[in-house]
């Protein structure tokens, strides 16, 4: 199945129209995990030049509010968005680059981490992210600081 026929079947069943505009924002996601909104309105751009910046932020905003799409905006960065929707999975953030992969969950089910308090609240998920240095920037570091 073609990502357009899987993101058209997706809009249906969320009870979304199908439009150009949803249904190339929503491939985007797909081929590009934790793309930016530029990068998306970049890919998106390709197929529909025509469309608008503010026409992708509110398809953003659409399919992010009917569970299509998950975003997730790390301390000191843009809004990221990506498919992998129905898990409780986090995400590790290289602090060279900026660059963004997913962890599975640390331990058991959902909400993975149980609080240590909850303050009356009925928890259903937790966010986690890890912070530290990809390989990549890690060899390139150790490379550039030897004689």
């Amino acid at each position: 199945m073609s990502p357009t026929s899987n993101s058209t079947e997706l809009l249906r069943d969320a009870a979304l129209r199908v439009t150009r505009p949803r249904v190339a924002v929503l491939d985007a996601v797909h081929a590009n995990p934790h793309a930016d909104t530029d990068s998306i309105l970049g890919s998106v751009r390709t197929s529909l030049p025509e469309v608008s910046r503010q026409a992708v932020y509110d398809v953003l905003h659409a399919l992010t509010a009917a569970g299509l799409i998950r975003r997730i905006q790390p301390s000191n960065s843009v809004a990221r968005y990506e498919s992998r929707i129905g898990d409780n999975h986090h995400h590790v953030v290289c602090r060279s680059c900026g660059i963004i992969a997913d962890v599975d969950c640390a331990v058991g089910e959902a909400p993975c981490l149980t609080a240590s308090h909850s303050d009356g609240f009925s928890i259903d998920e937790a966010e986690v992210i890890y912070w530290g240095t990809c390989e990549k920037c890690s060899t390139a570091s150790s490379s550039g600081s030897q004689p």
